[in-house]
């Protein structure tokens, strides 16, 4: 993979942080979250980050400007983002639509968009200067709930960074968004596709009938202390092209040929990761992904919504199988997991979560994948093009460390496109991650 200018520094000057809102007067209303959004674990900023060449049909235009104009008309179809969340009975979330506003941040970098090199992807020098964090606003309750910096560069290209509170949205809903500020930019009036807010589709059933196991929110005693430290910690990217997926197809067995990269590269990815945490070979260990759910539904949800549309289905199974038995067997118990997911596991999901007061996710011997590749970020469109990156900003996100990981696409430089995976171990279990990761490395040579 061509280098990366991690050690890149360079000067951010910012202006005073304000608010934008919408354009025109919008509702003050109270709307309710879906029993899927405010769950324990979805209750954290999750930040993402596009970056945006100089073009010369836009020249003259101030791609600060337009997006803050563009913003506040958009803000009048998605109004409930310029409000607040608020806690109500049973921790329930609400959006109060006060109008109030999103974060926004004009800054200026002494960079081009060439010196971060030929390669774009996370961890990107300096984040903290390029998403700035206005002390105070940060919370999940009572805060903006969208955060914008748009730096320009000294080369006319830009780059626009972005927080979002998990709770009131995901990736792909975000995508929905952005998508639309870039219509308003290139001079439409609406969005093309109208945000849907109909939350109700994703509450609990009255009574709520748990008819699913659901063992990604099983409550597991940590007595080993194997919840991944948060001291000595190491995070290092990893590239899968089409070469590396290509390699480990030649270890599916014939009757699961047919997988997706998606559901190869988990069960790889979780496999490899366990033999190098190395937990007592007795001890269960967890796979958690996160599956699209609105084409599970019948009729599947509105084009328009914007809310979490995602089930986060487990496979369980002991350390000593899992990191004994060739990846067959890890890539099984994917496939299963995955398989399992249709209308009535999510309707099961949303009873579940409202029946244990909104539980998070399982933590202990756990590993969460979200894939991004297909969110769309890339294909978001200013005015100035498309990105030559765009998706998440950091490896890990949520509030556990180490647990959650994202299948990030990207180019690698030299024409290649492929999935980077950012991973988060204690420095010694990195170590043997490598070393597994490295028997890949040699079957690929020795292939050639």
């Amino acid at each position: 993979m061509a280098p990366q200018a991690t050690s890149l520094v360079f000067i951010v000057r910012r202006c005073k942080p304000e608010l934008v809102v919408p354009a025109k007067p919008t509702p003050h209303e109270f709307k309710q979250l879906s029993d899927i959004d405010d769950q324990e674990g979805l209750r954290f900023q999750i930040p993402f980050i596009q970056f945006y060449k100089y073009d010369p049909s836009m020249n003259g235009r101030d791609p600060v400007r337009v997006i803050r104009e563009a913003l506040a008309q958009t803000l009048v179809f998605y109004y409930p983002f310029a409000g607040r969340l608020r806690e109500g009975p049973g921790r329930k979330l609400v959006v109060e639509c006060t109008g109030e506003g999103i974060i926004f941040i004009e800054a200026d970098a002494d960079v081009t968009l060439e010196q971060f090199g030929d390669t774009l992807q996370p961890p990107f020098p300096c984040w903290e200067e390029l998403l700035f964090e206005v002390p105070g606003s940060r919370g999940i309750l009572n805060c903006p709930l969208l955060h914008i910096q748009v730096t320009r560069l000294k080369c006319g290209g830009f780059i626009f960074a972005i927080g979002l509170n998990h709770a009131i949205s995901d990736g792909i809903g975000l995508v929905k968004f952005m998508m639309a500020v870039g219509e308003v930019v290139r001079g439409a009036t609406s969005p093309s596709i109208l945000p849907v807010w109909q939350r109700h589709l994703l509450i609990a059933r009255d009574p709520p009938c748990v008819t699913y196991a659901h063992p990604e929110y099983d409550e597991v005693v940590d007595t080993k202390g194997t919840i991944i430290p948060l001291d000595d910690m190491s995070l290092r990217f990893f590239f899968f092209g089409p070469t590396e997926i290509s390699a480990l197809r030649k270890f599916v067995p014939h009757h699961l040929s047919q997988c997706s990269t998606f559901e190869l590269l988990t069960a790889y990815l979780w496999r490899c990761r366990t033999i190098a945490i190395q937990p007592d070979s007795d001890e269960e260990v967890r796979i958690i992904f996160a599956i699209n759910a609105s084409a599970k539904l019948n009729p599947p949800l509105p084009t328009g919504y914007y809310g979490n549309s995602f089930a986060l289905p487990a496979a369980v199974t002991t350390a000593e199988k899992l990191c004994k038995k060739p990846l067959g067997y890890a890539l099984e118990l994917v496939k299963k997991a995955k398989n399992k997911v249709n209308e009535e596991y999510v309707r099961s999901l949303a009873d579940m979560l409202v029946i244990r007061g909104r539980p998070h996710f399982t933590v202990v011997r756990t590993f969460l994948v979200s894939d991004l590749t297909r969110a769309g970020f890339k294909k978001v469109d200013f005015g100035w093009g498309k990105p030559v990156y765009g998706g998440p900003a950091k490896g890990g996100v949520g509030t556990i460390l180490g647990v959650i990981c994202t299948f990030i696409p990207v180019n690698n430089g030299v024409g290649k496109d492929g999935i980077v995976v950012p991973i988060c171990l204690p420095a010694p279990a990195m170590e043997i991650f490598v070393k597994e990761l490295d028997g890949l490395s040699k079957f690929i040579v020795s292939s050639l």
